[in-house]
């Protein structure tokens, strides 16, 4: 028996009828379970001989009339789709690149009987110990590192980023080396200079688009280590200026000009602030 058939007998025996009756005009279980299949084979990325990673964060988007009429099921239903994927990574010798994740939203765009699943890796993060993670440690701190959507506070002189124990932000992505790097920051009179090192790591780093040994960040750099997005935030930093693909907005007419250049955090002003969340399972 296929992973398929076991995922639909499993739901049949899980739920009464009126389960069933629920998808006769909807969208259907197996098709979400067969569209999860699609994404895990699509999404794979070969690491290694014996390793493929592929994607553990899932959202199911769906319609709004589809969406009320499974939230009373969403709790077996999310349980059952989560079974069948684990299978489906044993099954063809995958490497999951973090703990399973799902959710359903409804998206205003969707039809009835009509979804969308949406995934990315996404790795388990551990802060480093002590590090207190609250909206005041954050506003204060002097950098942040974002991280699946958290907002880390980093002090000076810095923290050591990889998978291993120690590492002092560990992040569960066979992706990242167990000391895969390290981001500095010096104190230089109001501000702050942030850099990063690669440690020897198996996959390097990448910043902004380049492979570096090393290299002086800025508010909004990107890190990529392995799979892991890192996104380096100055809690203090001021809005500025429109950015283009190549650099800040001129005036018309006038092409656009270079980043500015890498140094220390400007003095501080009010933290960002976050935006609304949507409803969820």
């Amino acid at each position: 028996m296929g992973v398929l058939q076991r995922f639909e007998q499993r739901l049949e025996n899980a739920v009464s009828g009126a389960f069933a009756r629920v998808f006769q005009s909807a969208v259907q279980p197996v098709e979400i379970a067969a569209a999860l299949q699609r994404e895990l084979d699509s999404g794979a990325q070969i690491l290694s001989r014996d390793r493929v990673l592929v994607p553990n964060d899932f959202t199911v988007e769906l319609a709004e009339t589809d969406y009320e009429r499974l939230a009373p099921y969403g709790g077996t239903l999310s349980g059952e789709l989560s079974e069948l994927v684990h299978e489906h990574v044993a099954e063809q010798h995958y490497t999951l690149a973090g703990p399973l994740k799902m959710e359903f939203v409804h998206q205003p765009d969707l039809t009835t009987g009509r979804f969308r699943i949406r995934s990315r890796a996404s790795a388990a993060v551990t802060p480093a110990a002590g590090v207190r993670m609250t909206d005041t440690a954050v506003a204060k701190a002097p950098l942040v590192l974002e991280v699946n959507g958290v907002r880390h506070p980093v002090e000076p002189p810095g923290v050591v980023i990889g998978r291993g124990t120690e590492a002092q932000l560990r992040i569960n992505d066979p992706g990242v080396s167990r000391r895969h790097a390290q981001v500095r920051l010096t104190v230089e009179g109001a501000g702050v200079r942030v850099a990063i090192e690669d440690l020897g790591s198996t996959n390097g780093i990448v910043v902004d688009g380049r492979r570096v040994s090393h290299a002086v960040l800025s508010d909004g750099s990107r890190i990529q280590l392995g799979n892991t997005l890192i996104v380096v935030r100055n809690p203090h930093a001021r809005p500025g200026p429109p950015v283009g693909p190549t650099g800040p907005v001129g005036p018309a007419g006038a092409p656009p000009g270079p980043m500015p250049s890498s140094g220390p955090f400007p003095p501080a002003g009010p933290p960002p602030q976050a935006g609304p969340q949507g409803g969820r399972w």
